[in-house]
């Protein structure tokens, strides 16, 4: 496997930034990861480095960079969680879908990536920004998956977009999860329903928000964690040809 740690200039800085794919047999399609709110750590390199190993040019930025870049959050730190959601609230979908511009330029210009076969994964802050940057690039995005995801129907959400969506999209959701309530998925559903979208919302049983990563004390399920791999990779296996 090879493994870069590589500073991509955007309009608004410089973004620190984490790409692996395999030695051989690329180009490779390629997948944006999303970072979560605790921002870019080696527990996400590893994810990154899974998704990679079946074939995949994975790109992981430090969405934070415009104000730190290097911040993860430590959780029995009061301030740092402050710090986060601080961090967490000056995103925006426009300023993702900026970096993900820049993020498509890198990945053109390299040979060991093929840019014509693209999906994204988010996981609960960036969940939507998945949803959203599949939205925001129709041409382009072929899969967008939201794990655990916030904001996803309602007020702030992409919601509104999704009718310009050509991407196949998939929202798992863990059924306890204060920050996605039923409600808001229910809605979501009903409303990619109306606009037609290719979409598929899978409920996680006795799961609780953060199922996913194993580091995350309290949450990890194994199980479930298992069951999102394998949702995961067969989404980006239909549509991105690998």
């Amino acid at each position: 496997m090879i493994e870069h740690h590589l500073d991509l200039r955007t309009a608004d800085g410089t973004m620190n930034t984490f790409i692996t794919h395999p030695e051989e047999g690329g180009p490779h399609p390629v997948v944006f990861f999303y970072m979560d709110a605790p921002g870019k750590r080696e527990e996400l390199h590893d994810m990154a480095r899974r998704i990679a190993t079946t074939g995949y040019y994975v790109v992981l930025p430090n969405l934070y960079y415009r104000q730190s870049r290097d911040f993860v959050l430590e959780r029995n730190d009061p301030g740092s969680r402050d710090v986060m959601f601080a961090l967490m609230n000056a995103l925006s979908d426009r300023m993702v879908a900026s970096d993900t511009e820049t993020m498509f330029a890198h990945a053109d210009a390299d040979p060991a990536a093929d840019a014509t076969r693209v999906g994204c994964v988010g996981y609960c802050m960036s969940g939507p920004f998945s949803f959203a940057m599949a939205a925001m690039f129709p041409d382009r995005i072929k899969a967008a998956a939201s794990m655990y995801g916030v904001r996803l129907f309602g007020e702030k959400s992409p919601a509104h977009l999704a009718a310009s969506i050509s991407a196949e999209l998939y929202f798992g959701c863990a059924e306890f999860d204060d920050y996605a309530p039923k409600a808001m998925i229910d809605g979501l559903e009903a409303h990619l329903r109306t606009v037609g979208a290719n979409a598929r919302i899978e409920w996680y049983p006795g799961a609780h928000h953060g199922f996913a990563f194993p580091q995350r004390d309290g949450a990890y399920d194994k199980p479930s964690a298992e069951r999102h791999w394998e949702r995961l990779h067969a989404l980006f296996a239909r549509t991105l040809g690998r």
